[in-house]
């Protein structure tokens, strides 16, 4: 394994499109949603030690979740857990372990990475991890992976890319489109030219805070005023007064979109980014009615292609439905259209409203 390849995994999200499983306290990323054993941050950890240092894992979270962390991998040192003390989105997030790794290691080649993906094909992913780490330790390039999508789908953001191969199967970015109505995404698949944005990037620290003095110098200069108390005991006091200066922004609006050295890997590695309960549903076996059910005493009559889950030990019996999400929890039951998926985030907003924070 190469000593200058270092990944962080991002976790501070709070999953609220999978709500009611999904809760502020305890959200996905901590929560095995298919059933496979193993929670997604467990999963997510596993296939990156496969070919990342163990001591060169990292995970960047919020405050409230590092006992979570703590406990779901026992392996990872307590220096390698980054705590945010507010969520400033992802930007942020990157300059933290951007700035922390390179004051380590001038050398540092790094893979951000969500928690909370699903992906089948671990030797794919591992690839074109290494290829991507190769073309970045040699170019001062910004690399973020693209999955060929499978369908229109209007939950993701899309990748456009020029024709031409600048390295083997590494594309100059073209475009970024966020998520597009099904009209705009049928045309996108159709083209062949358009990749699905998987949330994946690989770079050299050493470019990316370049970019984020060029591109995003509010945050660089926060950070950069504080730099030399990373990695000493100081670190958390320094980051504590560093957040509340940092506006709040993605790294693919604040960067990607914006840097004029963004390349792609296009790539099939069976992937999901999990976010909502319908994606869950792609993923999962289905019955001979379409049905894709989480729940040992799940009773379906006459009802198709829904997405149930349950607790194990209660008896669900679900008639007469068809495309239904239904998500039974000890004190909330969901039951809405798979249609309406996209709108669990303002449900959750409106209970928050109604009900205070209880049931989020």
């Amino acid at each position: 394994m190469n000593k200058n390849h270092y990944v962080a995994i991002m976790a501070g999200g709070i999953g609220s499109r999978f709500w009611p499983m999904s809760r502020t306290d305890y959200p996905k990323q901590f929560l095995d949603i298919l059933n496979t054993g193993k929670t997604l941050i467990q999963s997510t950890y596993d296939r990156f030690a496969r070919f990342i240092p163990a001591e060169n894992i990292y995970v960047v979270t919020a405050e409230n979740y590092k006992d979570i962390v703590t406990q779901q991998l026992p392996m990872l040192p307590t220096d390698n857990i980054l705590c945010e003390p507010s969520r400033k989105n992802t930007a942020p997030c990157v300059a933290y372990i951007s700035f922390k790794l390179h004051q380590l290691n001038p050398e540092a080649n790094l893979i951000c990475a969500p928690a909370d993906h699903l992906i089948f094909d671990e030797a794919a992913f591992e690839s074109i991890c290494l290829h991507a780490l190769e073309f970045t330790a040699n170019i001062k390039a910004l690399v973020t992976l693209g999955v060929k999508p499978t369908n229109p789908n209007t939950g993701y953001g899309y990748i456009q890319f020029e024709p031409l191969a600048v390295s083997e199967n590494i594309f100059k970015v073209k475009t970024f489109t966020e998520k597009p109505d099904l009209a705009l995404a049928k045309t996108f698949v159709a083209s062949g030219d358009f990749l699905w944005n998987a949330g994946i990037f690989v770079w050299q620290t050493k470019n990316i805070l370049q970019a984020f003095e060029k591109l995003l110098p509010e945050i660089h200069e926060v950070f950069e005023a504080e730099k030399y108390l990373f990695n000493t005991p100081k670190e958390k006091e320094a980051i504590e007064k560093i957040y509340p200066q940092c506006v709040n922004i993605s790294i693919d609006y604040g960067i990607m979109e914006k840097a004029d050295n963004v390349y792609v890997i296009p790539a099939a590695f069976g992937w999901s980014d999990l976010g909502t309960w319908a994606s869950a549903y792609d993923t999962l076996e289905k019955d001979y009615l379409d049905n894709a059910v989480t729940g040992n005493h799940v009773m379906v009559i006459d009802a198709t292609k829904n997405m149930v889950h349950a607790d194990h030990k209660k008896l669900v019996l679900l008639q007469g439905l068809e495309d239904f999400i239904v998500v039974d929890t000890p004190d909330v039951l969901l039951i809405c259209k798979k249609e309406k998926e996209q709108e669990i985030k303002e449900y959750v907003a409106e209970i928050k409203r109604n009900k205070g924070d209880k049931f989020i």
